[in-house]
């Protein structure tokens, strides 16, 4: 009697198995690596509405090769080494053909090298630290390179006529992506477009008393201040700075980009430049996609005035994906699972000026996107376009 119990649960076990996989064979996996559960939580939760937009506008027009496409996620709580397990289950348990993500480049300094032993290909909506996707093959990064961001932001004021004289440096020491900002890029190419740079002051993402550091920037008035921080913590800066009377112009790199800035800033923001691979009233297109975001989100139980460039990002990753899948044929069946991986890979290669919402997309030899950027000033607590550049060619 327990002999033919085992038996029954084997082959119930073995059927169960064997439908799982029938019905993957049927679909598109898609991997998903969000942070839920960390720094980056809100960011990753409109980040998947936007990528579902995109997986619905692909299934209702017929998936690929007429299976519908699904996502599978794991959450990385914005960790490394929590990056580098999700890359492993999506690759070997779940057997996506891609994966969007991760969002930070500390997450995509591990999870890349993960990925290209696995032979299975990533591609981040946000990481922007130079040269992270470079050194691999299945490596990919729908961003530009912070240096060539902020360098638009620094053609832009010269462009504007914008008083560029002198300059100073604040910037966060606790995050690798604010660091790399602080000590390398803004100073350079500050320094490059004939800025000169007399102060630099450090803080902490986290850190809510900035008195000390508004003192500094204060005592020695320059016309910029260049931030390295993320948005929460320039926020904080910025209306300091406010309080104590400085009347410098604050810029920064796509690290602050956040369409919520102009409301968490308020008048204290006002004349902050910024870059962004991504601009709501740019065209009608983007319109469209804004106003739609801005329903499911709020759908979700999330209240956003406007869509992030990261949310644009993440929406085109899953179209840039499924143009890759079409050309290259594929099929998503379980035998050909590496195969496809890599031919995923070589269509995105091959991809030039793909007709993205963020504008036209090709990858450099980095594995970054080339791209439009568009630089922003705040005015009256709200972004305005002060420049836009098509990527050179």
């Amino acid at each position: 009697m327990k002999t033919r119990l085992k038996y029954t649960a084997l082959i119930t076990a073995a059927l169960s198995l064997t439908t799982i996989s029938s019905a993957s064979a049927q679909e598109i996996l898609l991997g998903y690596l969000p942070a839920v559960g960390g720094p980056f939580a809100t960011f990753s939760k409109t980040n998947l509405i936007a990528a579902q937009m995109a997986v619905d506008e692909v299934n209702a027009a017929g998936g690929i090769s007429g299976k519908k496409i699904r996502i599978v996620s794991f959450d990385t709580a914005g960790k490394p080494d929590q990056a580098v397990i999700g890359v492993r289950k999506l690759a070997e348990d779940d057997k996506v053909l891609a994966v969007i993500g991760p969002f930070s480049s500390s997450e995509c300094r591990v999870a890349f090298p993960a990925a290209e032993r696995a032979g299975m290909v990533l591609m981040s909506m946000a990481s922007s630290a130079p040269n992270l996707a470079e050194p691999f093959t299945y490596a990919f990064r729908n961003t530009t390179d912070e240096g060539v961001m902020f360098s638009r932001v620094m053609r832009a004021l010269k462009d504007a006529k914008y008083p560029t004289a002198t300059g100073a440096i604040a910037y966060a020491t606790d995050d690798v992506i604010a660091k790399t900002m602080g000590e390398k890029v803004l100073p350079a190419l500050m320094k490059k477009a004939g800025t000169d740079i007399k102060l630099s002051v450090t803080f902490q993402n986290q850190s809510f008393d900035f008195a000390a550091q508004a003192s500094q920037l204060k005592g020695t008035p320059t016309d910029l201040v260049g931030i390295g921080s993320g948005p929460e913590a320039a926020t904080r800066l910025a209306q300091e700075l406010n309080r104590q009377g400085y009347k410098g112009r604050m810029i920064a790199g796509s690290t602050i980009a956040d369409p919520e800035l102009p409301r968490l800033m308020g008048k204290a923001g006002d004349g902050t430049i910024i870059p962004t691979t991504f601009y709501g009233e740019f065209n009608e297109d983007t319109k469209k996609f804004e106003a739609a975001f801005i329903k499911k989100a709020k759908a979700e139980g999330i209240e956003r005035s406007a869509a992030a460039q990261f949310d644009a990002a993440t929406y085109d990753i899953v179209l840039i994906y499924a143009e890759a899948m079409k050309k290259g044929k594929i099929t998503g069946a379980p035998a050909k699972l590496a195969e496809e991986r890599t031919i995923i890979r070589d269509q995105l290669k091959a991809m030039k000026e793909f007709p993205a919402l963020e504008g036209p997309i090709s990858f450099g030899a980095n594995g970054d996107a080339l791209k439009p950027v568009y630089v922003l000033e705040m005015k009256d607590s709200k972004w305005t376009l002060l420049a836009n550049y098509p990527v050179e060619k």
